[in-house]
C-alpha cells in the first residue's frame, strides 16, 4: 500500500468497504420488500463513506487488522445513513436532495423514510454485537458498543440535532454552535477514530491522541461543510446549497465570515496533525485523510 498516492488508497478501502456493504445487507421478509428498497435506497447512494473509512485507516495505523474492522465500520455507516434520512424529513431540515437524488422521504413518503431509519439504528446494534470475527475478545466488542451508543445517542448526534433546531437558543452563539457541531456531526468521527484504536490495541496514552485527533478533524469538517454551504455548487454537493442561510442555521460563516471560518478549519487541522505527530506509529495515511476532509469541495 505504500506505494500508492493517497486517491489509490482511498479508493482501494472504499471498494473492500462497498463490497463487504452489499454482500453483508440482510434478506429482509417479502412482506416488507417496501422497507428494504427504501434502507437500499439510501445506503447505498455512494458518498464518500468517510466514516467507516476512519475506523480502516485507524486500525491500520495501528498496526491493527482491517478485515476486522468491516463490520464496525457497516454498523457506523448505518447509523450515519439513518441520521441523513432522518435529517432530511420535512420536521427536520426539509430537504428534498441528497447525494444528487431525490431524499428517502420525496421517494419513499415520510413513514417510510423514518421506519427505514429506525432499521438501520436497530440494525447497526446486531452488526456491532454479533457481525465481526469472533477472534474479538467480547470486552472490546462491549467497549466500542458503548461507545457508539454514547456518541451516536443523547450524549452525542442527537443531542447535537436537538440543539440544532432549538429556535429558542440562549446565551453565547458559539457556545450553541460548538455544542451543535461536537455533538452533532464531531461525535461520530471521533468514535470512528476511537473504534479504529480500539481494534488496533492502542496504548492509553495513544488513544488520547488518536481521540484528539479525532476531534479536530471532526471540527474540520464541520467547518468546511458550514463553507461549502455558502460557497458549493449543486452538481457537487449532490443537494442545494444555501439551506442554511434559508433556515437561519447557526453556521461558523454567520458568526465569522468565510475567510475566518476558513482560517479556523486550517487550525483545527494543524491541531490534528500535531496529535498525529506524538503517536509512535506511521499514521502518514491518517494525516492525509485530514488533508483530504480540509480540502474537499462536496
Amino acid at each position: 500500500m505504500g506505494n500508492l498516492s493517497f486517491k489509490e488508497y482511498y479508493a482501494e478501502k472504499l471498494a473492500r468497504f462497498e463490497s463487504y456493504l452489499k454482500r453483508t445487507f440482510p434478506v429482509l421478509p417479502e412482506q416488507v420488500g417496501k422497507l428494504e428498497e427504501s434502507m437500499k435506497y439510501s445506503l447505498f447512494a455512494g458518498g464518500k463513506r468517510l466514516r467507516p473509512i476512519l475506523i480502516m485507516i485507524t486500525a491500520e495505523c495501528g498496526g491493527g487488522d482491517v478485515e476486522q474492522t468491516l463490520s464496525f465500520a457497516c454498523a457506523v455507516e448505518y447509523i450515519h445513513t439513518y441520521s441523513l434520512i432522518h435529517d432530511d424529513l420535512p420536521c427536520m431540515d426539509d430537504d428534498d436532495m441528497r447525494r444528487g437524488k431525490p431524499t428517502n422521504h420525496i421517494q419513499y413518503g415520510e413513514a417510510l423514510a423514518l421506519l427505514a431509519g429506525d432499521a438501520l439504528l436497530t440494525h447497526s446494534f446486531r452488526l456491532l454485537s454479533s457481525g465481526a470475527p469472533k477472534t474479538i475478545l467480547p470486552e472490546k466488542r462491549l467497549k466500542i458498543i458503548n461507545l457508539v451508543a454514547e456518541k451516536a445517542g443523547i450524549f452525542g448526534m442527537v443531542s447535537g440535532q436537538v440543539a440544532d433546531i432549538d429556535e429558542n437558543k440562549k446565551g453565547d452563539d458559539l457556545d450553541w454552535l460548538q455544542f451543535i457541531h461536537a455533538n452533532k456531526t464531531g461525535a461520530l468521527i471521533t468514535a470512528c477514530i476511537q473504534i479504529g484504536a480500539i481494534l488496533a490495541d492502542t496504548s492509553e496514552k495513544e488513544f488520547e491522541l488518536f481521540t484528539r485527533f479525532g476531534e479536530e478533524i471532526g471540527k474540520c469538517f464541520q467547518i468546511q461543510d458550514d463553507i461549502l454551504d455558502e460557497t458549493g455548487n449543486k452538481d457537487k454537493l449532490g443537494k442545494n446549497p444555501g439551506t442554511d442561510l434559508i433556515n437561519e442555521t447557526l453556521t461558523y460563516p454567520k458568526i465569522f465570515g468565510l475567510e475566518k471560518s476558513k482560517k479556523l478549519a486550517n487550525d483545527s487541522y494543524d491541531k490534528a496533525l500535531a496529535s498525529l505527530k506524538l503517536i509512535s506509529k506511521d499514521t502518514t495515511r491518517l494525516g492525509e485523510t485530514a488533508r483530504f476532509i480540509l480540502k474537499r469541495d462536496h
